[in-house]
């Protein structure tokens, strides 16, 4: 509608849902007064800042398609579900870990983000930062809880960065980034409830016997790139597994043997 003043709305002091989409909104200091607030969606405005008074209700906010340069100033306690698709943020830092302790989704698709380091919500179970330009992983150990994680349509080489403590993650995408080798992709062996990865797009997958070369190294896993694995495809997998691990003993033994040689041709 046009809007840029929604001062009127300071006197609706027990608003529960507030749609203000697709408006001309800047500022929403008036909404401080909407103390029962738990869901606000400001989709499409000229927001430069997703800084508002702290709400103590408040469960539920998108700041979708705005043009929101950082994540300062948000402290809702209660607040499960925050959204920022398609706004200008460059870094994760500036979320209030301590005030956010129920923060369980948090979807920062399409913006300008380089690195996951900062993000220290540690009840999040799902984080999307797909479309944006993360070429390294950093600060992921904090996440405990989190199941699902979106990277798709990013600057990724190297699968450094995940976590053993990550013992919750089930669902990878990873899809059109710059993975190259396998060695990375066996990085992923650090998650233990890991069950459905996206690598579709990424060098590795025009390698022979891809899909193989995968399961031979993750053989948690049930779905690849979002087909599920047969059960042949398993067996075939393992085999890969035996012969890679019979040939590294054999190249250890050898090793092992010239050191032996070279240490009684010194003595």
């Amino acid at each position: 509608r046009g809007l840029t003043d929604i001062s009127l709305l300071e006197r609706f002091i027990h608003l529960r849902y507030v749609d203000l989409s697709k408006n001309k909104l800047q500022d929403l200091s008036p909404l401080s007064s909407l103390t029962q607030l738990l869901w606000l969606k400001v989709d499409g405005n000229l927001l430069t800042s997703a800084s508002m008074q702290e709400l103590p209700y408040l469960q539920v906010i998108s700041f979708d398609h705005n043009h929101i340069k950082d994540l300062e100033g948000i402290t809702h306690p209660l607040l499960a579900n925050l959204s920022l698709k398609e706004n200008k943020i460059q870094t994760v830092l500036g979320l209030g870990h301590n005030q956010l302790s129920s923060l369980q989704v948090l979807e920062l698709r399409g913006n300008e983000i380089k690195t996951t380091a900062g993000l220290g919500v540690s009840k999040l179970k799902k984080l999307y930062l797909a479309q944006n330009t993360i070429c390294s992983l950093e600060g992921l150990e904090e996440l405990e809880e989190l199941e699902t994680l979106h990277l798709r349509d990013n600057k990724l080489e190297a699968l450094d960065g995940f976590s053993d403590s990550m013992k919750c993650l089930q669902y990878l995408n990873l899809r059109s980034n710059g993975i190259r080798s396998f060695q990375e992709v066996e990085k992923l062996q650090v998650l233990p409830m890991l069950q459905a990865l996206v690598l579709t797009d990424n060098p590795c997958t025009e390698e022979p016997d891809y899909r193989l070369e995968v399961l031979s190294r993750l053989p948690q896993l049930r779905r690849l790139d979002k087909e599920l694995i047969e059960e042949d495809e398993r067996e075939e997998a393992e085999q890969i597994c035996q012969m890679r691990l019979e040939k590294e003993k054999v190249r250890t033994t050898r090793c092992g043997d010239k050191k032996e040689v070279k240490r009684k041709k010194k003595d």
